[in-house]
């Protein structure tokens, strides 16, 4: 059994926006009440509020705030209790940093971890109802978790997480291939016989001046105006663009390597070591490094291959 992330776009209607833009504003509320409860009791007794206990402080909260029961699904305000427990936990792991407060001028998010289904173009979420969906391609398997996202474009997206039977068997190749990353040449990939060469795109680099002309105009313009707005969607637009045409990069190399090969070997780079370094951070963040890492690691692992990580 083994679980599948797809992301898809949706296009919800205007209705649609407006009920997900409640859902999102009581989720954010929650967030940002249980973090500074969770806070304050920390100062308090020296002791964290668990997942549960979190939960249990809702039906009240739901009586002094009428909204949280009207507007939003209840199982997606649990499921912000539950994301929030996982952060606390990335951070004293020393995965992540310490769980920050939400902004309404921030990325938003809803998650469903339940009752979601997949009727042909369409995608049914609770208390928002059938929304426009595309799908790159189809799965046979059980959804766990949906999560909605609005992005800083004011674009739509829905993360399903799939759980499936049998692996993927995709690529069919039996070479052992060593791979070293680099700046000017992304990757060098070894297979006994033969070197192969991957340049760097440097995606960054190809927007640049469009990018920095479009900051230009957003810092001339008024704070709050509907022009600041405006040019500020702009902006936010070539950055999705940049981080598109890196993933879409990084997603096809990393899917041809996997193809071609059954062990892959590459080197465990420390990457926030490196960055420190200011004349290499730019370069660096720019190549994505460990997202290229992250990607082929869920590729091979789904198709019974191996990673294999050196130090």
């Amino acid at each position: 059994m083994i679980r599948q992330v797809q992301k898809i776009r949706i296009y919800p209607t205007k209705e649609q926006q407006l009920q997900l833009a409640r859902s999102m504003g009581c989720c954010r509320f929650w967030w940002n009440y249980a973090l500074n409860k969770t806070i304050e009791t920390y100062k308090e007794t020296g002791f964290s509020l668990s997942r549960s206990a979190l939960n249990a402080l809702l039906p009240n909260l739901k009586k002094e705030f009428p909204w949280l029961k009207t507007d939003v699904y209840s199982q997606s305000l649990q499921q912000t209790s539950l994301n929030l427990s996982r952060a606390f936990i990335n951070f004293f792991q020393k995965r992540a940093r310490f769980p920050r407060f939400k902004s309404k001028h921030r990325k938003q998010s809803l998650g469903f971890p339940q009752s979601v289904k997949v009727e042909g173009d369409y995608i049914k979420i609770p208390k928002i109802g059938l929304v426009k969906a595309v799908f790159d391609r189809r799965y046979v398997g059980k959804i766990k978790t949906v999560t909605v996202t609005k992005d800083s474009c004011n674009y739509y997206f829905a993360s399903i997480i799939y759980e499936l039977d049998a692996c993927f068997l995709n690529g069919k190749g039996d070479k052992i291939l060593g791979i070293d990353l680099g700046i000017k040449d992304f990757a060098i990939v070894n297979d006994g016989n033969k070197t192969s060469k991957y340049n760097n795109p440097k995606h960054f680099d190809k927007y640049y001046k469009n990018l920095a002309r479009k900051q230009k105009k957003l810092s001339r313009k008024k704070l709050g105006s509907n022009s600041r707005n405006k040019a500020k969607k702009l902006v936010a637009k070539v950055h999705a663009r940049i981080s598109n045409s890196r993933q879409d990069y990084l997603h096809k190399l990393s899917r041809k390597l996997t193809n071609d090969s059954q062990v892959i070997v590459i080197e465990n780079l420390n990457v926030k070591g490196m960055v420190r370094n200011h004349k290499l951070a730019k370069a660096i963040s720019d190549a994505g490094w460990g997202m290229f890492v992250n990607f082929l690691s869920y590729k091979l692992k789904r198709e019974d291959k191996s990673l294999i990580s050196i130090f």
